[in-house]
């Protein structure tokens, strides 16, 4: 069965977004990873909240715009959300609730991992306990403002175990198992 694995780039303060959800600070430290296509390889679903579903596209005025990854990842994805669209995205399942988004895209991804997009969405898969893996990309900016990692005001501590680090000249990538 599928793992449910957040994979999500941050500045080195913590921040996955600039003000208003802002990605345009990300697109300058894209570049080759080893991790990032290994990681793709191994997407069978994703996972993906509403909020990041229709933001900003650090893929902007390229040939990626709008396509997961920019482009380099193909398959269903499963938005969580209360508001769906009239008009079909194909490709994209819209869901109303976490419990069905989660069956959903671990069902279609069989074996590989369901790969989580939208801080919301991962802290609600930490709350309900479906999270297994967190792949941090850390590039060298501070944003000072904008969306944290993870925010989880008044929440208890989310042991995680190091499962490897790697770095390029653009990140410092960190795999995370969470420890239940």
């Amino acid at each position: 069965m599928a793992k449910m694995l957040y994979s999500v780039t941050m500045s080195l303060d913590g921040f996955i977004a600039g003000p208003g959800g802002d990605m345009s600070w990300l697109t300058e430290h894209l570049g080759p990873d080893p991790t990032v296509d290994e990681l793709i390889g191994e997407i069978g679903a994703l996972l993906v909240g509403n909020r990041t579903f229709r933001g900003d596209d650090p893929h902007v005025g390229t040939d990626g715009e709008g396509k997961a990854f920019g482009g380099g990842w193909t398959g269903p994805q499963f938005v969580l959300t209360h508001h769906a669209p009239s008009a079909p995205v194909p490709g994209v399942t819209f869901v109303g609730d976490l419990g069905s988004g989660v069956a959903a895209a671990k069902a279609a991804a069989g074996e590989k991992y369901v790969n989580i997009l939208g801080a919301d969405v991962a802290r609600q898969c930490v709350e309900a306990g479906v999270l297994d893996e967190i792949l941090v990309f850390v590039v060298p900016v501070l944003l000072g403002d904008g969306v944290r990692l993870f925010d989880h005001p008044g929440g208890t501590n989310v042991r995680l175990e190091r499962l490897s680090l790697t770095h390029t000249p653009q990140a410092t990538s960190i795999w995370l198992r969470v420890v239940r």
